[in-house]
């Protein structure tokens, strides 16, 4: 693996080490340029996770310590923040991917063209992506074959086109994808395999899932999810041409005189302040972390932030809409097994004028206890179970006989959602912490109820003999997306289509901050898609010299 001294000046430092930024980096150092990779938590491998459900409730590997990375929250601007585990994510190279569930489906293509199909929604920022799905279709391709994922092309009949398979067949299915499957195909709906950034066989030298249930929100024993950790990056350090450098908390983006990013200042991991020189940045920090460095970033040129000359870096958060619903069965299902889920419909995907409100979304069937542990503390414990004594043992012997619907839903785009810095809070590196302002749109509340309705409609078809779902409530957190979003106009977007920050020719923000909309699903795939498509262009333009002019 490359050292590169912090004096020397590399061709790019990325910030952030997950999803996108994993991509990026690895990209990067492929073609050529050396790169510096700075990741704020761990670098941890396959035998860094252990089978241990309480190591992970206590968080021993101190990957989402909201004691260190505090945050608050208040619903509109008008009322006091207060300190909430809002912002809650993993913190180590491969980032979310490296604990998440998996679950990688596309955007389709009405995702990217909203505002040609709705027109103005009032109080929203509801517009088209400046790109199509045409265009990151084969960006699509690429994380699915590169990153290596298991799934059944053309299995879900309102997918977008797609120009080649999955490189693997999906996961087994497991008795709540048999469960949901049937009750979804009596209502006359299109149940489909969950496509997942999980192996299913043996690829590119990596190992197939073992099936052993510690999966999501744990991490991978063998690599068999594919995170860019496991996939891109180790190939990419072998050319000498990338170092990550993990424990590294980035607190500012410096800049010259002229406006032009000059590299990163961060504390290591004794928080000694490091600056590391580079001829251009690429901000891969999350929806949360992108947005506040680039506020954090103030200088003479920027007063009000990195990027931010129209006022438009933090605003447009949006968090995925979500909600689950439990049903208990007469059978043991053993679904605390494997994957996490393996069936999902898309039929409620599409809005409809017809239900009155804008939004629609997936509904799946999984496991959702995660572990006997997170069932026993009120996971999926049916309404008014005892949580002490000969009640609450009774009601522990459901553990085995209970699967979750989880529904992933749309969140409008509003302004008067974002991220600030807190003017009071600090983290424990003394830096301001993130404020997060959120209110959901009306209409985001009733797609919720509308698809909760469906959720226990699958359930009752499926045979449960008990079947519940929770109250219908406004976000407080979940797929964070929105904060530096693209566009072709400098006024109203933060970076261009290609994910250039307007104004400044060699600064880039590529992860999730960057969606115009939500669309209803999991967003990692295409965060992942437009990774590729942003290193594809960042080389092209390092290459060229374009790099060293305004744009």
């Amino acid at each position: 693996m490359a050292k590169f001294n912090t004096r020397t000046e590399v061709d790019f430092v990325v910030v952030g080490v997950g999803a996108a930024g994993g991509i990026v980096a690895s990209e990067l150092a492929s073609a050529g340029f050396r790169v510096v990779a700075l990741e704020q938590g761990p670098y941890m491998h396959e035998k860094d996770f252990p089978f241990d459900e309480l190591f992970y409730h206590n968080d021993e590997l101190g990957i989402t310590n909201t004691r260190r990375w505090p945050s608050t929250f208040r619903r509109t601007d008008q009322e006091k923040a207060v300190q909430a585990d809002t912002v809650n994510y993993t913190r180590c190279v491969g980032g979310g991917t490296a604990t998440y569930t998996g679950s990688s489906t596309r955007h389709h293509v009405n995702d990217f063209i909203e505002g040609s199909l709705w027109g103005s929604i009032a109080g929203t920022g509801l517009r088209d992506w400046p790109i199509t799905y045409a265009e990151l279709e084969t960006y699509y391709v690429k994380a699915e074959w590169e990153l290596g994922f298991s799934g059944l092309g053309g299995a879900n009949p309102f997918e977008g086109p797609r120009s080649k398979p999955y490189p693997m067949p999906p996961l087994p299915i497991k008795s709540s994808g048999v469960l949901f499957e049937r009750g979804a195909k009596k209502l006359g709906l299109h149940p489909f395999p969950m496509p997942l950034a999980i192996l299913s066989q043996p690829y590119r030298g990596r190992r197939a899932c073992i099936h052993c249930g510690f999966c999501s929100g744990f991490g991978c024993t063998v690599g068999a999810r594919s995170s860019p950790a496991y996939s891109d990056i180790p190939v990419a350090e072998k050319t000498g041409r990338l170092e990550v450098r993990p424990n590294s908390y980035v607190r500012e983006i410096s800049t010259d005189k002229n406006g032009r990013v000059t590299g990163a200042v961060y504390f290591d991991e004794r928080k000694r302040e490091v600056f590391q020189r580079a001829k251009a940045v690429v901000l891969s920090a999350n929806a949360y972390e992108s947005p506040r460095l680039l506020l954090l970033s103030k200088s003479t040129r920027f007063p009000d932030g990195l990027a931010n000359s129209n006022g438009m870096v933090g605003k447009y958060l949006m968090f995925g809409g979500g909600g689950s619903a439990e049903g208990i069965f007469e059978q043991p299902l053993n679904d605390y097994k494997s994957v996490r889920v393996t069936r999902l419909v898309e039929d409620f995907y599409a809005s409809d004028p017809k239900r009155g409100f804008y939004g629609g979304g997936q509904i799946d069937g999984r496991w959702g206890s995660g572990g006997p542990l997170a069932y026993a503390l009120g996971g999926a414990l049916a309404p008014g179970s005892p949580r002490w004594g000969a009640g609450f043992k009774d009601a522990l012997e459901n553990f085995n006989h209970t699967m979750t619907s989880n529904i992933f839903s749309t969140s409008l785009p509003l302004e008067t959602n974002n991220v600030t810095l807190d003017p009071e809070l600090k983290d424990a590196w003394g830096v301001p912490a993130i404020r997060v302002t959120y209110k959901e749109h009306p209409d985001d509340l009733k797609t919720k109820a509308f698809l909760r309705e469906r959720q226990l409609e699958i359930l009752e078809a499926a045979g449960a003999r008990t079947k519940w779902a929770g109250p219908v409530r406004e976000a407080r957190s979940g797929h964070y997306l929105g904060g530096c979003c693209m566009g072709n106009d400098p006024k109203t977007s933060v970076v261009d289509k290609f994910h250039r920050a307007h104004g400044v020719p060699n600064l880039f923000v590529v992860d999730g901050s960057n969606f115009v909309t939500i669309a209803r699903n999991h967003p990692t795939c295409t965060i992942q898609a437009l990774a590729y498509r942003a290193s594809e262009h960042i080389v092209r333009m390092a290459k060229s010299g374009d790099l060293k002019t305004s744009h």
